[in-house]
């Protein structure tokens, strides 16, 4: 029996041990994600169930919980899974509803129009930076989506503390450095290197613009024609 040589084994391990990494590191932040909304709805039970005169008081905010919770995991689910149709403007918007807005965070998404066809790995693309987005505003400021001409989308930051993570302009053009960063940066910092690797897995190109001022963040331009 032939036997691998031996200089393959580090290599071989290296990426086993990246990819490991990264479902740990994926599976830490799906249940950070949803654990908020979760609590809030036990909470609300247990209140209604200790103290049945609460009941009526407890029932909204377990509603609520739910309704945010199950918009969250059908979001989380299409973001993170593997898509087989073609989306519409008008579904992937809707799913936008399950991004993690506060009150001081605006998503304007008229630059998606309702019509709009999206192959399934431009959705996966486009959601996934729409969360990277929100999470970019640091809790306050607007992310706009606007089409260009050729089927190019351009996504925009505003705000006091809003900026792309450290670093992503070189994951963007490096998948094996946006595998790496994926897998040690923490389930905190995922979304930015996860966006790295959708892209360069669909062979889509994303890219910074030149910001329109010094301070502000840059514009970041994708193709999902």
């Amino acid at each position: 029996m032939t036997q691998r040589p031996h200089t393959d084994q580090p290599a071989d391990e290296s990426a086993a041990a990246l990819a490991m990494a990264l479902a740990e590191v994926l599976a830490t932040r799906l249940c950070h994600d949803l654990a908020g909304c979760l609590g809030t709805l036990m909470g609300a039970l247990e209140l209604a169930n200790d103290d049945p005169s609460m009941l009526y008081e407890a029932l909204p905010v377990a509603r609520e919980a739910a309704e945010v919770l199950g918009a969250r995991l059908r979001l989380i689910r299409t973001a993170w899974g593997r898509l087989e149709t073609p989306m519409s403007g008008a579904e992937l918007r809707n799913l936008a509803a399950g991004l993690p807005i506060g009150r001081r965070v605006t998503v304007e998404l008229d630059g998606i129009a309702q019509q709009r066809s999206f192959s399934p790995d431009a959705a996966r693309l486009l959601l996934n930076l729409l969360m990277l987005g929100v999470e970019s505003l640091a809790g306050e400021g607007v992310l706009a989506v606007a089409e260009m001409p050729g089927g190019e989308f351009v996504l925009g930051l505003s705000g006091p503390r809003a900026a792309w993570p450290s670093g992503f302009a070189a994951i963007l053009g490096d998948p094996q450095l946006a595998l790496k960063a994926a897998a040690d940066q923490g389930a905190r910092h995922l979304q930015g290197p996860l966006v790295a690797l959708i892209a360069h897995s669909s062979g889509r190109r994303v890219g910074l613009l030149l910001a329109a001022r010094p301070e502000a963040a840059p514009p970041l331009i994708v193709s999902l024609g």
